[in-house]
């Protein structure tokens, strides 16, 4: 097992900061949640590079905030290649009137709790997603 999270980034001149304290706070989350790290990459990129993603691989043609590959073999196991559009993090915080940093990390760990089964799709998947985001953004031993 690789056991780590890697940080790239794609057409954009971002730079997470903080990295020690986010990836410590997604390694908690994992354990957390009974599952084991095998290795996330973040790629951080521009809305376009995320668009192309979207059309070329999954035939989605609309910007999207992120992109997350669940590449697990195994039932258990976190292995994934995470996109995340910076540019639509950066308006969605906007719109919302929230920081930044705010809503990245709530789009870091939302792109981790999909890796450990939560879903989206309905009303009641949604609120517990949310619930487990708020969870874990609050966490006070992760804040930056």
């Amino acid at each position: 097992l690789m056991d780590q999270i890697n940080f790239f980034y794609e057409d954009t001149g971002f730079e997470l900061i903080h990295k020690e304290i986010i990836t410590s706070w997604i390694e908690h989350t994992i354990q957390s949640e009974n599952h084991k790290l095998s290795e996330i990459n973040y790629v951080f990129c521009s809305d376009e590079y995320l668009h192309q993603i979207n059309v070329d691989y999954l035939q989605h043609d609309y910007y999207t905030d992120i992109i997350t590959f669940d590449n697990s073999e195994e039932k258990g196991i976190v292995e994934s290649d995470i996109f995340v559009s910076v540019e639509r993090v950066q308006d969605n915080a906007q719109d919302q009137g929230i920081p930044f940093e705010d809503e990245l990390r709530r789009v870091i760990i939302h792109g981790v709790l999909h890796l450990l089964g939560y879903n989206d799709k309905s009303d009641t998947e949604q609120a517990t997603m949310r619930e487990k985001e708020n969870a874990y953004l609050s966490l006070p031993q992760f804040q930056i």
